[in-house]
């Protein structure tokens, strides 16, 4: 089912409501903000579901990711699922670069 804004959209093309096209997109970055944030608070429990582009999450957080999913447009989930893994990817660096510093 499409969601207000895109049904919005899709009947009125010349007419694009941004207050409308905001709303969705800040409901989106708090879908978002709150998964990975989930994913933070639990990194001690064993990652069991797997989302695009091979990150991997605990099940505690499939509600968060399925209310993401909901929010965001796929290519957004999947430009944020890459972009989080590869903040990760350098802080993991980062990090071992410093420990082998002796810092």
């Amino acid at each position: 089912m499409a969601q207000p804004q895109e049904a919005y959209a899709t009947r009125n093309p010349n007419n694009i409501r941004t207050d409308v096209l905001a709303e969705a997109r800040q409901a989106c970055y708090k879908a978002r903000d709150a998964f990975y944030a989930c994913v933070e608070k639990e990194t001690d429990k064993k990652p069991t579901e797997i989302a695009s582009v091979g990150l991997l999450y605990p099940s505690d957080c499939k509600a968060s990711r399925a209310e993401f999913e909901k929010l965001c447009r796929a290519s957004w989930v999947n430009h944020f699922d890459r972009q989080y893994c590869k903040n990760r990817r350098v802080q993991r660096l980062l990090d071992d670069k410093e420990s082998r510093r002796g810092v």
